[in-house]
């Protein structure tokens, strides 16, 4: 991976060698970040986990031969929509965390049994991932939460995709056993604040591209009422703060997505990173900024362990 300054490229998720990252810098800087996601995307669909020029070409050569009138570029979990493609098609996410909690009457059931529900859940997840409308993350919370067993990450331009999704699942034989026990809808969105810091963080927001972290850390975010009806400026003030705080922990990646009107919570956000430690400390210093006072709720936090479907399944029983 390269150690190199990285300061003149977009974001980077995954491993990049130095000779891709040399490939990219000569890619003109204005179109740099369509060609990460792009590269990036081609990637996790493949479950390549280090970028190489090799892989460059490979995703720019499946683009091609999509052509440019293509529905769907490749994205991770399935093919990756492209609104921008189509100036009719919605311009942002749909963004559903689901928990599920398994009833223990199906852990007594012949381990040949529920090896056939298993199979038949995983038959459906792999079809709608691959089916290019949904993105699909697998999650456990076995042994880390008691209230929920289960959790899959889906973004989407189409909410009836994920809502499909999620009642052919329930029709499979363990969805009989196998209880939604929460759901956090959200939206993409840019914010209404200044990234200082980051200022192209913004247009990344319209585009959740899910990690290769082996944690996330999920929670409903609520603020107060005073907080929105408090001036502008004193607002930015306290996610200037905010956002100092969040630039030290450079391991932790933060998808935040927008509820309002949709779900009960204002947003929803989501950390990714292989190190909870750093988001241990980053949770524990965000306490003590001033914007935490108009903070209503922001619980329950979910810790989940990034499992492939067969493998999150098999932790059932």
């Amino acid at each position: 991976m390269s150690d190199a300054p990285t300061n003149d490229l977009p974001p980077l998720t995954l491993a990049w060698t130095d000779e891709a990252v040399e490939a990219l810098r000569r890619v003109p800087s204005f179109v740099r970040r369509s060609v990460v996601r792009t590269v990036e995307a081609y990637a996790m669909l493949k479950g390549i986990n280090e970028i190489t020029p090799a892989v460059m070409a490979e995703s720019k050569d499946a683009r091609e031969k999509a052509g440019t009138d293509a529905e769907h570029a490749p994205g991770q979990g399935g093919q990756f929509p492209t609104p921008e493609n189509d100036e009719h098609a919605p311009k942002r996410q749909f963004v559903s965390f689901s928990y599920f909690k398994i009833d223990p009457a199906w852990r007594r059931l012949p381990e040949s049994e529920r090896a056939s529900h298993k199979a038949a859940f995983a038959e459906v997840f792999k079809k709608h991932a691959a089916g290019g409308q949904v993105i699909c993350r697998s999650y456990s919370t076995v042994g880390v939460r008691s209230d929920v067993d289960l959790m899959l990450w889906r973004v989407s331009y189409k909410l009836d995709a994920i809502q499909d999704m999620t009642a052919e699942l329930l029709k499979t034989p363990i969805g009989g056993y196998l209880a939604p026990a929460a759901s956090l809808l959200g939206m993409t969105k840019r914010s209404v604040y200044e990234d200082k810091l980051n200022p192209n963080h913004e247009e990344a927001r319209l585009k959740i591209v899910p990690g290769r972290a082996r944690y996330i850390f999920v929670y409903p975010f609520v603020k107060t009422r005073d907080w929105y009806l408090s001036p502008a400026e004193e607002r930015q003030a306290m996610m200037d703060e905010h956002i100092t705080v969040g630039s030290k922990y450079s391991r932790v990646k933060l998808n935040t997505t927008y509820s309002f009107g949709l779900d009960d919570q204002d947003f929803v956000v989501a950390f990714e990173s292989n190190y909870p430690e750093d988001f241990l400390d980053l949770v524990q210093e965000l306490r003590e900024t001033k914007s935490s006072k108009y903070t209503i709720r922001d619980t329950p936090t979910y810790t989940c362990i990034a499992r492939p479907i067969d493998e999150a399944l098999n932790l059932l029983g």
